[in-house]
């Protein structure tokens, strides 16, 4: 769960929160931060299970025979996904480094922010993964058109609808 800015302001503050729970920064943060691992465990597991994939493919016949422009798109994907791997990761290195530090609230956010970013370059992963499938599947012009459509379709389910939401709920808070 990613905190909204005020959500950020609040945590950094120390103070209890005045909206929803009744709960300290240090409880708060506490309760975002295990949302955030149950987050991070789906998100690590599709990225660990992609990224394993993009690294046995070089090592298949067939790679040989893939084009300048194919390949060119295997390395930015694997680089993509290097990137995303490391972001997804991050949060648990932060934690784990800052524990211990009284820095708990501060942690959240940063760690919520780094997992955002892995989101992102997670779609930008997943676009690039099918652009060269479906390039190597389809050979022509119609693989642009199915991975336009998919990433419209990610972007939708992981940052449309969610801005939706949340907009749709500052809007019924204002009645």
């Amino acid at each position: 769960m990613t905190p909204t800015p005020g959500e950020d302001r609040e945590a950094d503050s120390g103070r209890e929160s005045d909206v929803g729970r009744h709960e300290t920064a240090e409880e708060r943060a506490d309760r975002l931060w295990t949302d955030l691992l149950q987050e991070l465990r789906v998100a690590q597991t599709g990225v660990q299970i992609l990224f394993g994939f993009l690294l046995a493919v070089v090592f298949q016949s067939r790679f040989a025979d893939l084009s300048d422009m194919n390949r060119t798109i295997y390395v930015v994907t694997v680089m993509l996904g290097s990137a995303t791997a490391a972001a997804l990761i991050g949060p648990v290195s932060l934690h784990r480094l800052l524990t211990g530090h009284r820095l708990k609230p501060q942690t959240v956010v940063w760690a919520s922010r780094l997992t955002v970013l892995g989101l992102v370059l997670l779609f930008c992963t997943m676009c690039s993964a099918l652009l060269l499938i479906l390039r190597v599947a389809l050979h022509n012009e119609l693989a642009l058109w199915l991975v336009g459509a998919m990433a419209l379709w990610f972007l939708i389910c992981w940052f449309v609808f969610p801005t939706w939401v949340l907009a749709r709920s500052a809007s019924d808070g204002d009645k």
